[in-house]
């Protein structure tokens, strides 16, 4: 069984469809904590690592063999919690990150959040240095977009996202920072990879369950 840490409810209907499209007979465990990303947001990702560490503990207890971290936010939390958690713990982005810098030097980030900016910026760092790669990452944040994400507004939400990744040039990719931004791909006409976690990310996540 793979368990998954979500900051939103709306992450459940996606990754269950990824599930039964690509990973049939895959168990899921969704736990949904929102309070952990507002916290994170607050106060910095730290402030929620005693309550991700029992929240992976209650993964384990529930029979998991690995956990996937659904929040880019708090995806570098989520593993260096790992240690105590005796399974995988595996943050949604990272097969993300490792696609950006083999696509190419010039990277650029989409987040609607600001508090994904820095961990993901980050993490694509730490990828290049373990592909021996140089990077030139850039940073957008897509303007309105969040807003329109907690009032509901889907469509409008994926639709600045997309103007968004549409408006970008110099680049070899586009990282889709969220998974939440994952749909607007289906409308981006950039001529670059345009890169989303979920798909990638549920994948390693299934691997290590299955080894675990």
């Amino acid at each position: 069984m793979l368990a998954l840490l979500h900051t939103s409810p709306v992450h459940v209907p996606v990754f269950d469809a990824l599930r039964d499209e690509a990973h049939p007979g895959l168990k899921l465990r969704h736990h949904v904590d929102a309070e952990l990303l507002d916290r994170a947001r607050r106060e910095g990702p730290e402030a929620v690592t005693e309550d991700v560490r029992t929240l992976l503990r209650q993964a384990v207890a529930e029979g998991a063999r690995a956990v996937l971290c659904t929040c880019s936010t708090i995806g570098a939390v989520a593993e260096a919690a790992a240690d105590g958690a005796g399974v995988p713990v595996l943050r949604v982005d990272r097969p993300m990150a490792a696609a950006a810098v083999a696509a190419g030097p010039r990277v650029v980030v989409l987040a609607a959040l600001e508090s994904t900016l820095t961990p993901t910026v980050a993490l694509i760092g730490e990828e290049a240095r373990r592909a021996g790669r140089s990077v030139e990452i850039r940073t957008l944040l897509v303007d309105g977009a969040w807003p329109r994400f907690e009032a509901g507004d889907t469509e409008g939400y994926l639709r600045l996202v997309a103007e968004a990744a549409d408006a970008v040039t110099h680049a070899d990719a586009i990282v889709l920072a969220q998974a939440s931004m994952a749909p607007a791909r289906e409308s981006i006409r950039a001529a670059v990879p345009v890169l989303a976690s979920p798909a990638p990310g549920l994948a390693a996540g299934a691997a290590a369950a299955r080894l675990g």
